[in-house]
């Protein structure tokens, strides 16, 4: 619901235009760096089914952690995903009940919120059915693992064999072996690793690993590649002068790769990055791992990137 009006100005293209005057400027606190952190207008998405059956033999049963940030602007990415993971013959629950995974509270000193939300999502999955809990956002990812860190006390045990349990979907997969996709991306391609994944869940070469096998996609290697953008959940957002230091510097090193795309697996990361690629008017496209697999699986033409326009298939 909150994003609402920042949706409409999209459709009705005057989103970036107001952008780049300022107007958000004028917004109280931190709702004007809030505003300018909205990804480009993605065209609606049918709410995710409960429940999606693997494409032929079976291999392994899973479920979707959907989070709040991916699901309220990255819905495209958790459809992506669940078409990947049914590809790879994996049945696929999304669980009701389940809601954020509460970093950003934790992170905040919100310890009491933070567990609320835990007991929650643990609750939510039944974990003795599954082979994993797939999460494709990295902050997400690190947060649930990390769940029998920071509570003691309550039933520990239910705590560890949820965590247990979670998997990022790039880790997932290239421990599962991926099925090949067939169709040519014939995109130049580099790959920001997040800090969450690599440095807390100590996942670099999975997803470089996934994109390597996409037939016609060229990776080339991002020098820093392992230095923080700036976003670190919502430090972006209370620290902008070193943030703003900290992306210009990512998004020169981008440049410097002469990439069609820049690919990373977190939502933090594509927003933050996403909003100075706009602010120098960059015609870079940015993505997560799970929408080339999804785009070379299903034959699509990756979109071109627009900053007025919608740009997801």
């Amino acid at each position: 619901m909150a994003l609402w009006p920042v949706r409409l100005l999209q459709q009705l293209r005057l989103y970036h235009g107001l952008q780049r005057m300022g107007v958000f400027r004028v917004l109280p606190g931190i709702f004007g760096k809030m505003a300018t952190l909205v990804n480009p207008h993605v065209p609606r998405q049918r709410p995710l089914p409960d429940f999606l059956p693997a494409k032929g033999r079976r291999r392994a049963r899973v479920a979707l952690f959907v989070g709040c940030v991916g699901e309220a602007m990255f819905r495209h990415i958790h459809w992506a995903t669940l078409r990947v993971l049914q590809e790879n013959g994996c049945d696929v629950l999304i669980p009701r009940g389940q809601g954020c995974c509460g970093a950003i509270h934790y992170h905040a000193g919100d310890g009491r919120g933070a567990k609320r939300l835990a007991e929650q999502n643990v609750r939510s999955f039944p974990v003795e059915d599954l082979d994993a809990v797939i999460v494709n956002h990295a902050g997400c990812g690190a947060m649930l693992k990390e769940y029998p860190q920071y509570w003691k006390d309550g039933d520990p045990q239910r705590y560890a064999e949820f965590s247990g349990k979670v998997r990022d979907i790039c880790e997932f997969l290239d421990d599962l072996g991926m099925k090949i996709p067939e169709n040519p991306l014939p995109l130049r391609v580099t790959y920001h690793d997040a800090c969450h994944l690599a440095h807390a869940q100590k996942i670099r070469h999975q997803p470089r690993a996934l994109l390597s096998k996409i037939p016609g996609l060229e990776l080339v290697p991002l020098y820093e590649s392992e230095l923080c953008c700036g976003s670190a959940g919502s430090y972006n957002l209370l620290q902008d002068a070193m943030a703003t230091r900290l992306v210009k510097r990512k998004v020169d090193r981008i440049v410097e790769t002469g990439a069609q795309a820049v690919v990373t697996a977190n939502a933090g990361c594509l927003l933050h990055i996403g909003r100075e690629v706009r602010r120098r008017r960059l015609g870079l496209l940015l993505a997560h791992p799970l929408e080339l697999l999804d785009w070379s699986y299903r034959g699509v033409t990756p979109p071109q990137p627009g900053f007025d326009v919608e740009y997801r298939p």
